[in-house]
This record gives structure tokens, C-alpha cells and sequence, in this order.
């Protein structure tokens, strides 16, 4: 999970109103369409993602690609289809992560990666032309200290246990229980690089789909899904389509997990990038721990049977979503409570592209509903040049100019759109207010 949106963006990204979701009183016996989830399958796919030999799986590096191949091999194997991003059919879907934080400390910032991506059709002909992502990263820190949460520990392997070789094990599973019964809609299966530098494979990806964009009918991610404690999940975006909190409820009824419900659809993880384009999301994660970000996130830590419980309310949401005769009904969530974050309370309510672009500035790929950004006419798409009458170049360069100015004030922001200069009037809000 992205420890860049909690630091450079933190006033963007807050705290989301619970919305706790009704559970039967006991799970009920109920026959399953395709096999159960497999906790050894699980454990075996996070032991290879999480080994030292792929030293942590950072952007760029050997371990990276090979944690790719890996990927692109069980796909392969589980019959799969590649998918055309303008080269002709492939697993791969290559691209160039630029991370401005290591730009900043002097560091190669243009860094060749990958996400890996395969397509199950869907069954029935008059609605295989829409899709259901299902998505997890399969990036980590690496040996690098930049994002890390024990810095100190200096050039060390952190292996990503459940920071997410959980996550992309969770899809892997998914894909082999999907290909023996396939769903209605057709399923997109999509593990992105670059995501804990500011969720950069996925905004990649959802800006060089091979299909179009509003043909996707909801993306479901998982970021650390590998500790499950007390039968417990937290899944984030059930406000993000009408039908949401009704469709997990009837998922989970055969499962009777513990489910905390969490409105929002942007958030600090790879669905961010998904729900600024108008598509419900569902982010499924067991919490974070005390080993997040750290060389402690290892392999033996994993809740194997825990995962495979969180699998088997997946596949029985995203067939939920994938047979209904009807597209889900999105819903553009209104801006909740946020917490103090960074030394500031200011708030604007804009959600940064992390994958940044060519062009000098901050491009906001979603404005939160009823914010003061909402309020002063920004839009998705628009890019912050001036704020407050600073120039800006970029996130750091942004924050400051923020940060810099208290609740209540006034200020202009200057925003190309559509290749012209715009200027805007907005009045900024206090986080929690």
C-alpha cells in the first residue's frame, strides 16, 4: 500500500467515515458453483513473491521483472487470455514509472517497469463486452528507503509479504477459481508495478485500457488481504454504487465474515485510480500491522486460511457484480470527515495523479464531492500551475503552497484545461469541519 499518498498528499487523502454492514448471525451451509479457495496455493504464490531472491520487487530492478514473469506464467497457466495494449496480444503491458521523489534526492527517476494483465471472456454473448477489473499490485520497496518505514534499517530487503504479494496471490487464486466457471461479464485480471510510489501502474493503466473505459463496470482491488484477524475485513467504496451494501450483504451470507464498511472510493491504494474515472470500486484489506513497510513483513506472518476466507467473499461479490442483468449504478461520494494530517488542518479536497505527466505542474485526476475544490469549479483533468500566486511545478512544490495558507482564506488557483489557462476562485476548508 502507497506510503507516498500518506506523506505527500495526506491532506488529500483522510480518514473515512465506517459504514458498518449488516452479517447474518451465524454462516449457513450453501453448495459452491466452482472449488473452494486454496490456503496452500495462496501461501506458495506470496513465498515466491516475497522470497529474498526477488529482493522486495522494487520498480526497475531484476526482482520486479521476475516477480512479473511469475505472474504471467501462472496466468498462462490457468489458461488465460493475453491482452492487446497496441503491440498485439501479451501479458505485459510496459511502461516508463517516473517517481518524483527520487528525482528529489538525486536518484534515476525514469524507471522501465510493467503490469501484467489477462482476460477471462464472459459467458454470455450479450454482456461479455463489459468488464470487471480485478486488480492488486505486485510492487514493494525493495532495498530503497525513501517510503520506507524503518529508514534506519538502511539497504535492507523488504519483502512485501502482505504489502501485497497477499494481494496479487489473492488474484492469482481468483483467476483459477473464475476459469473453472466463468461469470457473465467478462474479467480483466491486473497486477500493477509502481504503486507504492503513488499508484503508477494503475493510473497507467486505466489511461491505456484495452477496452474502454466505460465499459468497465466496477474494479475490485486488494492491498494487504494476508492478516485476517478475528474474521475480520475492512472494504472500502461500498458507497461508490447504489447497490453496494445490498450485494455484500447477500455475498456474505454464506460466509458470515466481519465486515467494516467504508464509503469512499479514493484512498491509498490502486481502486483510487479507477474511481476518478466514474467506476464503483470495492478495495478489500485485513488492516495494517505493525510490520507495514517494514523488513518484518515476511512470508511466515501470513494468515494463509485468513486470505482464503477473504478470496472466497470476493468471488462471491464479483459474481455478484459480473451475472446481474444490470450495470451497477455509480455514485460520486461526497467528501468525509477528515483528520489533521502533515501539521496543517487546510483542506481543498483535490486528488493528485501520483503518476504525475510531461507537462510542468499538478494534474488532479478527481475533486472530492462538496469540497472547497468541488465548490471553486475544479474538475478531473485539471492541472494546478499556479496556487495562491506560487508557481507550481509539482506535489512538493503544491503541498508547500498549501500548507502555507490557513483555513478560511481566499486564494486564486491558476489550472490549464482543455490548453488554456483558467482561473479560479476558491475558499479553503478546514479538515474535520
Amino acid at each position: 500500500m502507497s506510503r507516498r499518498i500518506f506523506r505527500a498528499a495526506g491532506a488529500l487523502l483522510g480518514a473515512l467515515a465506517a459504514l458498518p454492514l449488516a452479517r447474518p448471525a451465524a454462516a449457513q451451509k450453501g453448495a459452491r458453483a466452482t472449488p473452494a479457495p486454496d490456503s496452500a496455493r495462496i501461501r506458495a504464490d506470496v513465498a515466491y513473491l516475497a522470497d529474498d531472491r526477488l529482493e522486495g520487487r522494487l520498480i526497475g530492478t531484476p526482482g520486479n521483472d521476475s516477480a512479473a514473469a511469475y505472474i504471467a506464467r501462472r496466468f498462462r497457466a490457468l489458461g488465460l487470455e493475453p491482452l492487446d495494449f497496441g503491440g498485439g496480444p501479451a501479458y505485459a503491458q510496459p511502461f516508463t514509472a517516473r517517481v518524483a521523489a527520487f528525482a528529489h534526492v538525486g536518484k534515476p527517476f525514469e524507471l522501465p517497469t510493467q503490469n501484467v494483465a489477462a482476460l477471462i471472456p464472459g459467458s454470455d454473448p450479450k454482456l461479455r463486452g463489459e468488464v470487471v477489473v480485478l486488480g492488486a499490485h505486485y510492487d514493494h520497496l525493495g532495498r530503497d528507503t525513501i517510503f520506507a518505514a524503518d529508514p534506519r534499517a538502511g539497504s535492507v530487503i523488504h519483502n512485501g509479504a502482505d504489502d501485497n504479494a497477499s494481494g496479487t496471490a489473492a488474484v492469482l487464486e481468483l483467476a483459477r477459481l473464475i476459469a473453472k466457471h466463468p461469470t457473465r461479464r467478462s474479467i480483466i485480471f491486473a497486477n500493477f508495478s509502481g504503486e507504492e510510489e503513488g499508484l503508477l501502474g494503475s493510473a497507467w493503466m486505466v489511461d491505456h485500457m484495452p477496452v474502454t473505459v466505460d465499459s468497465i463496470d466496477a474494479m475490485l482491488n486488494f492491498d494487504m488481504v494476508g492478516r485476517m484477524k478475528n474474521d475480520h475485513v475492512i472494504i472500502y467504496g461500498v458507497a461508490t454504487a447504489t447497490e453496494m451494501p445490498a450485494l455484500l450483504d447477500s455475498a456474505n451470507r454464506t460466509l458470515g465474515i466481519h465486515i467494516s464498511g467504508q464509503g469512499d472510493g479514493f484512498g491509498p491504494s490502486d481502486h483510487s485510480s479507477f474511481y476518478a474515472k466514474n467506476i464503483p470500486v470495492l478495495h478489500f484489506f485485513t488492516d495494517l500491522h505493525d510490520d507495514y513497510h517494514r523488513t518484518t513483513d515476511t512470508p511466515d506472518k501470513i494468515n494463509a486460511a485468513g486470505e482464503a476466507r477473504v478470496v472466497a467473499l470476493a468471488e462471491n461479490v464479483l459474481r455478484e457484480i459480473a451475472d446481474r442483468p444490470a450495470r451497477l449504478t455509480y455514485v460520486r461520494v461526497a467528501a468525509p470527515v477528515q483528520s489533521a494530517s502533515s501539521g496543517s488542518d487546510v483542506y481543498l479536497g483535490s486528488i493528485p495523479d501520483m503518476a504525475g505527466s510531461d507537462t510542468p505542474g499538478l494534474r488532479l485526476t478527481g475533486i472530492r464531492a462538496g469540497s472547497p475544490a468541488d465548490l471553486g469549479g475544479l474538475k478531473a483533468g485539471d492541472v494546478i500551475v499556479v496556487f495562491d500566486g506560487k508557481p507550481v511545478k509539482d506535489l512538493y512544490e503544491y503541498s508547500n503552497a498549501l500548507y502555507a495558507r490557513k483555513p478560511g482564506d481566499q486564494v486564486d488557483v491558476v489550472v490549464l484545461r482543455d490548453g488554456k489557462r483558467v482561473t479560479l476562485h476558491v475558499k479553503l476548508g478546514k479538515r474535520g469541519g
